[in-house]
């Protein structure tokens, strides 16, 4: 893990010790996730920038499929008929 040193403003102190005090060993934690929090959020809002700029199509067209396997059976429905499920009463043989 990398360590970073970063200078907070009195109030954020004063807030960051009634929310996690030292003395409880809480406060690293709590700021790596108040950390990645507000990357999660950062990213997201950036994200939801390129879509409002450039809306998927409501319909797929030809070039949308392209390279697309349409055998690949993890695209298929599933279905009954698969297999998927052993036999009632079947044990898997100790190998």
């Amino acid at each position: 893990m990398k360590q970073i040193l970063i200078e907070l403003d009195e109030r954020s102190v004063r807030d960051l010790e009634r929310v996690a005090p030292a003395r409880e060993r809480k406060r690293t934690e709590f700021i790596r996730l108040a950390i990645r929090t507000a990357l999660d959020r950062a990213l997201d809002r950036s994200t939801g920038d390129v879509y409002r700029a450039r809306p998927l199509a409501s319909e797929l067209s030809a070039t949308d499929l392209t390279g697309w396997d349409v055998d690949n059976e993890l695209a298929m429905a599933p279905s009954k008929a698969r297999g998927s499920r052993r036999a009632k009463g079947s044990r898997k043989s100790a190998a």
